[in-house]
């Protein structure tokens, strides 16, 4: 299966991730790509892919111009106004703590046109670009403007968007989708993302990092703070995050086929770059959490019941173990393994449904085969087998629920249905 792994030890922004991406492209791939970036539309922008080197590593910084002027390091967000008003002053929220200034007068001209989600959906779709890359960087965009929402106490109606950042990030969402539009891979992983410390300054103030509209796009995606100051992350690459990353944790067991590396401008005493690892993987893999919790004055009726419902809310696997606790107590080991983004959910179940006043969680890599499900007709009716394979390993045999069910109207015996239908299929299972 073809992967990629996003290492984000100092972040994400829009232009270290297509910068990254980029360079797991061919040379040939490279120029066309640059080519169809430039003619898809997007007004006054300009991008060159420029070589950097950061602590001794070479890859490549993505220079975004709009109608000649170069935005701050890394400036993927803009602060906005929401509402026009006269002799404003207006504040552009820079990464790593850049802050410039600019008077407008809104009596007689707009120096500085502000955008609305509205205009930019317009523009999106007005570009020459792929119509499913095209419902990637609205997704993307509306991420970014319900994040601002949310920060701001208005609705997405109300929230405009600086025009010269609108541009710089629309390039760099859209250079983004179209990328992994092109290198196609079936599953996207990522590192936990370093989010930096300290504070940044914005139109409203200085605020924590990372900022509110980050924050809350971050939701439910693993973060960290390290001992970098600035602001690491910022809404755009949390955004392209958000939409396409499935899971985030360690890098799985893939054989790596091209590594990329995607510099920021500015210099840390670390090397300030995402990498994209491409690779191959032989068979399924993700992260997934464990829960477990020890149960010695529940019901075996109550208990079950727990299960079921457990099973209902998504969780993976859910099985019991008995043990012996304190005071020589029979009891049970309840086990359940589910997905990250179902974690307070299955919490929320587990206290519900037991007796239980802790549970214990471990973060655990799940590998398996890659399953489908194929129907044939048989003298018995229609019957499903299950199929397995990965890992040099090939798998297969009957659904038991339809065994079960052609004993139960037969009479025969399931041994007595699969020869049947091994003789009826060529194959022994």
């Amino acid at each position: 299966m073809k992967t990629l792994y996003l290492d984000l030890p100092m972040g994400a922004a829009g232009d270290m991730l297509s910068a990254a991406l980029y360079e797991l492209l061919s040379a040939e791939n490279k120029e066309a790509f640059l080519k169809e970036l430039k003619e898809a539309g997007i007004p006054g922008v300009q991008v060159e892919a420029e070589k950097s080197v950061k602590c001794g590593i070479t890859g490549t910084h993505f220079k975004v111009t709009v109608d000649g002027e170069e935005e701050g390091e890394d400036h993927h967000h803009h602060e906005h106004e929401h509402h026009h008003e006269h002799d404003h002053e207006h504040s552009h929220d820079h990464e790593y703590e850049h802050h410039h200034e600019h008077e407008h007068s809104h009596d007689n001209e707009h120096h500085h046109h502000h955008t609305s989600m509205a205009e930019i959906e317009q523009l999106i779709n007005s570009l020459k670009i792929p119509e499913n890359v095209k419902t990637d960087v609205v997704a993307v965009y509306k991420l970014i403007a319900e994040a601002e929402s949310n920060a701001h106490g208005v609705p997405v109606t109300d929230i405009h968007f600086h025009e010269v950042g609108t541009m710089d990030a629309v390039a760099d969402i859209t250079a983004v989708c179209l990328l992994m539009n092109k290198i196609g891979v079936q599953k996207i992983c990522a590192s936990s993302v370093n989010v930096g410390s300290g504070h940044v300054h914005c139109a409203h103030g200085i605020l924590p990092v990372p900022a509110p509209a980050t924050a809350f796009i971050l939701k439910e995606i693993p973060i960290y703070s390290g001992h970098i100051t600035g602001e690491l992350c910022t809404p755009t690459g949390a955004a392209l995050l958000k939409h396409f990353v499935q899971s985030f944790g360690n890098m799985p067991a893939i054989k790596m086929t091209a590594i990329g590396y995607g510099m920021g401008k500015k210099d840390f005493e670390a090397a300030n770059c995402v990498r994209a690892i491409l690779g191959e993987s032989s068979a399924k893999a993700e992260q997934i959490l464990e829960f477990t919790c020890n149960l010695d004055d529940i019901s075996a009726e109550r208990l079950s019941f727990a299960m079921e419902q457990l099973f209902e809310a998504g969780a993976i696997e859910v099985y019991t173990i008995p043990v012996v606790m304190k005071k020589s107590r029979q009891g049970n080991l309840l086990c359940v393994m589910c997905r990250e983004s179902l974690k307070e959910k299955i919490l929320e179940t587990i206290f519900k449904h037991t007796t239980t006043l802790g549970i214990r969680e471990t973060t655990s890599n799940r590998y398996f085969l890659e399953r489908q499900i194929e129907t044939i007709k048989t003298e018995f009716g229609e019957v499903r087998i299950k199929r397995a394979e990965g890992y040099g390993v090939k798998r297969e045999k009957f659904e038991y629920e339809d065994l079960a069910a052609i004993s139960r109207k037969t009479g025969l015996s399931i041994e007595e249905i699969v020869n049947r239908l091994c003789l009826f299929t060529k194959k022994d299972f």
